[in-house]
């Protein structure tokens, strides 16, 4: 079994747990194992656009590695699995781009 770690955000479907071990050989049947353990986890997981790839916004690493198969990615009887809020960052909201500094802190 894998084991599952869920970023906050995703624990309210499981009472607060952090990390359980789910079955499962790619990530598709690990989150369809999931959704019978706890019901209405998938609909913040899967892309209701896509079925092959998870939310916008969330990314899935397994064993280290970012999940670039989406829910085709294979799973080892002992991967671990982290879903996370995708990270992005160096603009301003609007695309404008983040402003330099003066790297000496001073004001005017």
């Amino acid at each position: 079994m894998a084991t599952v770690f869920l970023s906050i955000p995703l624990r309210r479907y499981t009472g607060g747990e952090a990390s359980m071990d789910v079955p499962g050989a790619t990530l598709r049947s690990l989150v369809r194992n999931l959704e019978e353990r706890y019901p209405g986890i998938a609909a913040s997981l899967v892309n209701p656009e896509d079925a092959d790839r998870l939310m916008p916004g969330l990314g899935a690493i397994v064993d280290g590695e970012p999940a670039n198969m989406g829910l085709l990615t294979p799973l080892e009887e002992r991967s671990e699995v982290h879903f996370i809020p995708a990270i992005a960052g160096g603009a301003i909201a609007g695309g404008a781009p983040v402003p330099e500094r003066d790297g000496g802190g001073r004001c005017g």
